[in-house]
């Protein structure tokens, strides 16, 4: 039995320690309010993780330290930066893997499939955040300070998750009703289930040959919004999917009075054309094969209750 750090408890954070506790490992899980499943194997404990000397402490004899921890999103340029460099520390001084839950905002607009290859190109303020946490964090794997890895995948499927399909759409289509979401409702999408991201996370702390590069999570094949609006509709036995596109003053006019609404619109490229992320390259290096999305969409559709931050 080994011991697991795991930063947040969100739904990659809770499936994280989840998936380590079924293995038999020893799972510290950190949160601020100290929240998270209540099972066997899992020790939960409030703590600051910025606090890079309480992180380090509880860090203690870990073979890995997972961040799987998602500060508010207005709150990213503030919240990331010294969560990071505690991570880094955290690693340092206990000589455990950082294993890091990113995302694909570094790479900014692209035109074609992304792969781990590409250079990070942020375009969005929130992207040159995520881009700064993996050069910080690889600059220290090189210098031999640390291991590290990062495990990135897109917008979220599965209980619990928040993403503009979770908020927006899924609510609309259970309840019989139209949804509106600001996105070319026809654009190649892909959607990442939260599991496959602790799948995903877990073996790339294990592998040394994973680390000191990115990995892309197992991904189902792209959808687009109407065409996961429609499945999510059959599988729940709901009345057809309506979707429609909601118009770019709405989303300017939300951003008024709500911050996450105002903090989408330096992303919006991401929902207007195709977004799609090839991951084939973890399938192969970890023979993890993705989730179906019909089995993403049925957790969704089972739980059926106010998403919350992964």
């Amino acid at each position: 039995m080994s011991l697991h750090v795991v930063v947040g408890a969100g739904p990659v954070g809770s499936a994280t320690a989840r998936l380590l506790a079924a293995k038999g490992e020893q799972v510290r899980l950190l949160t601020r309010s100290g929240r998270g499943p209540e099972e066997a194997g899992i020790q939960r404990i409030a703590a600051d993780a910025t606090d890079s000397a309480a992180l380090a402490q509880h860090a203690e004899g870990a073979v890995a330290l997972y961040c799987c921890a998602g500060p508010a999103y207005h709150r990213w340029s503030t919240d990331w930066p010294p969560l990071g460099a505690a991570l880094i520390r955290a690693a340092e001084v206990s000589g455990a893997v950082l294993v890091t839950t990113g995302n694909l905002y570094g790479y900014g607009e692209v035109d074609a499939p992304m792969t781990e290859q590409l250079p990070l190109r942020p375009n969005s303020v929130k992207g040159r955040v995520r881009a700064k946490l993996w050069a910080d964090a690889l600059a220290a794997h090189q210098a031999g300070r640390i291991r590290t890895t990062e495990v990135r995948g897109s917008d979220y499927l599965g209980a619990g998750t928040l993403s503009p399909f979770s908020v927006l759409v899924l609510p609309k289509v259970l309840a019989g009703k139209r949804g509106s979401v600001p996105a070319d409702l026809d654009a190649p999408h892909s959607w990442t289930y939260a599991g496959d991201v602790a799948r995903t996370l877990v073996a790339a702390a294990a592998d040394e040959n994973a680390w000191g590069r990115p990995w892309h999570v197992p991904t189902a094949p792209p959808l687009s919004i109407r065409a996961l609006a429609t499945r999510a509709a059959e599988l729940a036995g709901a009345p057809a999917a309506r979707v429609a596109k909601m118009p770019g003053f709405a989303l300017r006019l939300a951003g008024l009075f709500n911050p996450s609404a105002r903090e989408m619109l330096e992303i919006q490229y991401q929902l207007q054309r195709p977004f799609v992320l090839d991951s084939s390259a973890a399938t192969t290096a970890f023979g993890i094969e993705p989730t179906s999305t019909d089995e993403a969409l049925r957790e969704m559709i089972g739980s059926s209750h106010a998403p919350v931050a992964n």
